[in-house]
């Protein structure tokens, strides 16, 4: 049977069949010695070829087979440095929520993302979330970031989850795709999520005031059939992103306004570093490129901080 992952949790997927039908699964132990070193070999988004194996109450699927994936997000695992973690496959359309305050979502952590969605060819939005509650100060930080990223080319969409300002143009954006939220626990996903379809319930829970950290209120990702059409992958929130498989002769390329001035420098495998006749760092200086991002990409390439946490290191 052909059927698409709708929830992982490590151990058990839960596969729905073509036919509409749900099934509990495990996979077969020899998709964990094919050289994958992934903590979950398969992900939400999944389409998987699947059997049904006993009857009745002890009915139960068992995978044998991942098909091809258009796309997928992957990030390293934070607690197992050499395997990753897949977030989410099969993706038409990414929306990342980001928040100045209660958390903040910091431009490192943004830039990481972006350039990862980037070299798996997932299209990400980028919602700032939590606009009716900010000061006048982050209301002007929201609007220079936002014109800061519109003018790389993503779209940027400033939104309230709570009083469900804007969401109607994300759910636009949303039709008849495959669609996931990601960002940091406490920036509103589940929040969002209810907004747009009331029928799901999804918990939510306040920010921590002690660290002005999210709550994660979402354990394992999972996907919802929406009644528009759509479906949504709800993904737990994301302290840290690393880097998977980029080298850093290639990280530039996915910072969209540095790989426009790439034929510009006067060596083919600039690194946008040191080296004479950079176009990227000529851009920089006269402030054609955003000090910000530049900072992103020369902690992505020389490797500080490889897995970026939420917030800058004690002294930064």
């Amino acid at each position: 049977m052909k059927g698409t992952v709708y929830k992982s949790t490590g151990s058990w997927y839960r596969v729905k069949s073509e036919d509409g039908s749900f099934y509990d699964c495990r996979i077969k132990g020899r998709f964990r010695i094919e050289g994958i070193k992934s903590t979950n070999p398969v992900a939400v988004g999944d389409e998987v070829l699947f059997q049904v194996l006993g009857e009745g109450d002890e009915t139960v699927g068992q995978i044998h087979e991942i098909l091809p994936r258009r796309n997928y997000l992957v990030r390293k695992s934070v607690k197992l440095s050499k395997q990753v973690h897949m977030i989410a496959a099969n993706v038409d359309l990414v929306f990342m929520l980001i928040t100045l305050e209660n958390p903040r979502t910091y431009p490192e952590f943004i830039d990481r993302f972006l350039a990862t969605a980037e070299a798996y060819g997932v299209p990400c939005i980028l919602l700032f979330n939590k606009v009716d509650t900010l000061s006048e100060h982050l209301r002007d930080e929201t609007k220079y970031m936002a014109a800061l990223y519109r003018d790389i080319g993503y779209t940027c969409i400033g939104i309230s989850a709570t009083t469900g300002k804007n969401v109607e143009q994300v759910v636009e954006l949303m039709e008849g795709k495959t669609c996931m939220f990601a960002g940091h626990s406490g920036v509103g996903k589940s929040t969002l999520i209810n907004r747009i379809a009331p029928g799901l319930e999804l918990k939510t829970s306040e920010t921590s005031e002690q660290h002005k950290q999210g709550q994660h209120t979402t354990t394992f990702a999972e996907m919802y059939d929406l009644p528009f059409g759509a479906r949504i992958i709800d993904t737990p929130g994301i302290k840290g992103f690393g880097l998977v498989d980029m080298e850093k002769e290639e990280i530039g390329d996915y910072f969209p306004e540095f790989f426009a001035l790439k034929p510009g420098c006067r060596f083919h495998n600039c690194l946008h570093l040191d080296e004479p006749g950079c176009a990227v760092k000529e851009a920089l200086e006269e402030g054609k490129v955003a000090l910000s991002r530049y900072r992103s990409y020369v902690q992505m390439v020389t490797g500080d901080d490889d897995t970026y946490r939420m917030g800058p290191k004690e002294g930064s």
